[in-house]
This record gives structure tokens, C-alpha cells and sequence, in this order.
């Protein structure tokens, strides 16, 4: 029989469900990102006790999964060398001429917005190791960060 009569299931339309992507290399993670994971894994394991069976409850298990998994790697970075943007540090830049304030994070905890970079960012990885008052090239410019300050 010719598949443009066979009845196909809903279910062969809908795309897979993965897990979701752990991102590369160490879980590095802040105090404040430890304590950011610990909530989640905490409040996902409450929401999948009372969840009816189906498609959510299946989505909450797997950001459980997850979390735990991110929990269970999570390695507290230690802190940076005095005067030397590490992980951690929160430092006041001039990117471009225009002043921020960052602190590089983990992935689990960055937010742009914010200012909390993660440690995989670009800019986070142009600033490691720098010193107050360097000036470092990013995004093809040669005096694109000036390093105002550091903290921790």
C-alpha cells in the first residue's frame, strides 16, 4: 500500500526531544552560582512531584536532569591572583570608549544584561589574566578594552 494512504500518527510529525547541551569544559561555578543551581535542582524536584504525566512533566524531568548534572560537576573556582582579572572578578572596563561593569561568571549563572559574563564569552577571555590599566585588543582593535579596575 502507498504511504499517501497510510494514517500517520501525530507523534511521527513531532521533532525529538534532547537533553540539553552541558556546555564545554569545567563547571566552574561562583558561590552565588552554586547557590543558583542548588535552587533550581530544589525547585524542579518539588514541580515534577505534583506534575501530571505528558510532554511538561517530561520537559521538567529533563531540566532536572540537567541541573543535578551541572550540580554534581560544579567545581568552585579559586580566587584569581592579586590584581589579575580571574574568574570571578568584577571589573569596571571601557569597551570602546563606553565604561562597564562585569563580573565573569559560569555559564549556568552569566546574564549579559546584567553584567555577569560567562567565562566561555569572548570578552571574558580577552580580559583573563589582564591587569589594571592594561589596555588589550578585542574585536579587531588594538586599544579596544582599557582596564579600569578590579575587584576580588
Amino acid at each position: 500500500m502507498s504511504v499517501a494512504f497510510r494514517r500517520e500518527s501525530d507523534d511521527e510529525h513531532l521533532e525529538p526531544k534532547f537533553e540539553r547541551p552541558i556546555p564545554p569544559g569545567p563547571n566552574l561555578v561562583t558561590e552565588q552560582g552554586l547557590r543558583l543551581i542548588e535552587e533550581r535542582v530544589a525547585a524542579f524536584e518539588a514541580m515534577v512531584v505534583d506534575m501530571p504525566a505528558g510532554e511538561a512533566l517530561d520537559d521538567a524531568k529533563r531540566d532536572l536532569r540537567y541541573w543535578r548534572q551541572r550540580l554534581a560537576t560544579a567545581q568552585r573556582a579559586p580566587a584569581p591572583a592579586e590584581g589579575e582579572i580571574g574568574f570571578g572578578s568584577e571589573v569596571v572596563i571601557r569597551l570602546n570608549g563606553k565604561p562597564k561593569t562585569l563580573r565573569i561568571v559560569g555559564d549556568d549563572e552569566a546574564h549579559p544584561a546584567a553584567g555577569l559574563l560567562a567565562l566561555s564569552a569572548p570578552l571574558a577571555q580577552a580580559l583573563i589574566g589582564a591587569m589594571e590599566g592594561e589596555t588589550l585588543p578585542f574585536g579587531g582593535r588594538e586599544d579596544a578594552i582599557e582596564v579600569v579596575s578590579i575587584k576580588g
